[in-house]
């Protein structure tokens, strides 16, 4: 890592459970270092320097929740006045955990689980149909980007020249067409939603759902394979 990507401060917890922000070099050579001293210390930080060290902590015994709080924020001042900052993952409150991803490391994918758990809660058509826009957004919605994604996957591959890379161009290339074939079929659907809450008296809108599932006549099942279907 360059002296330019090198953080400016370290915020983790130590071994004791200390919460400590620890300068890295360039702290004091960085521009407003004042400042971000003063950052700390409106978290919370005081003054916790060794013979030879420059350190700073959070108070003792104030509880997880506070601390991981006060760590972020002040992440966030730091990062906000100009200055790098590693932030502990564990004591990241922004960063969403899950079972099979502890560190939330998957950052685009916890963005769609805080998406998907936004729809859930949502109150009415309309604000459903905003969030599912983020989704399919023409422009710059998640499935036109995943397919772009996947597109761009294809051409890496294939620049590599490798035989053995053309079966993974392939289902790269399959799925960019799929994601593509999907989004025709909901381009739609965001305003059908949202057309769903329309009228004076218009029934609880996750009820019109259910309702139109139940009551939409059902395709026709493609006949058994040797069977002709109806002439």
């Amino acid at each position: 890592m360059s002296d330019s990507e090198q953080p400016h401060v370290v915020i983790v917890r130590e071994r004791g459970g200390n919460v400590a922000a620890i300068p890295r070099s360039g702290f004091r050579r960085a521009e407003h270092g004042a400042l971000a001293v003063e950052v700390l210390r409106h978290a919370g930080f005081i003054d916790d320097h060794g013979l030879v060290s420059l350190q700073y902590r959070l108070h003792w015994d104030m509880g997880r929740e506070y601390e991981n709080r006060q760590a972020t924020s002040a992440a966030r001042m730091l990062g906000a006045a100009g200055f790098r900052v590693d932030l502990d993952p564990t004591l990241d409150t922004d960063r969403l955990t899950t079972p099979s991803d502890p560190g939330g490391r998957q950052v685009l994918g916890q963005q769609l689980l805080r998406l998907t758990d936004q729809l859930g809660a949502a109150r009415s058509p309309a604000e459903a149909a905003d969030l599912a826009e983020h989704v399919l957004d023409p422009n710059d919605g998640v499935l036109v980007r995943l397919s772009q994604f996947f597109e761009t996957a294809v051409e890496v591959v294939r620049d590599v020249g490798a035989d053995e890379g053309r079966e993974v161009a392939d289902v790269f290339e399959a799925a960019a067409e799929g994601l593509t074939t999907l989004f025709d079929d909901l381009d739609e659907t965001a305003s059908e939603l949202r057309s769903l809450g329309s009228g004076d008296a218009a029934p609880e809108w996750r009820a019109q759902v259910t309702d139109y599932y139940a009551t939409a006549p059902a395709r026709a099942a493609a006949p058994p394979s040797g069977e002709a279907g109806p002439q």
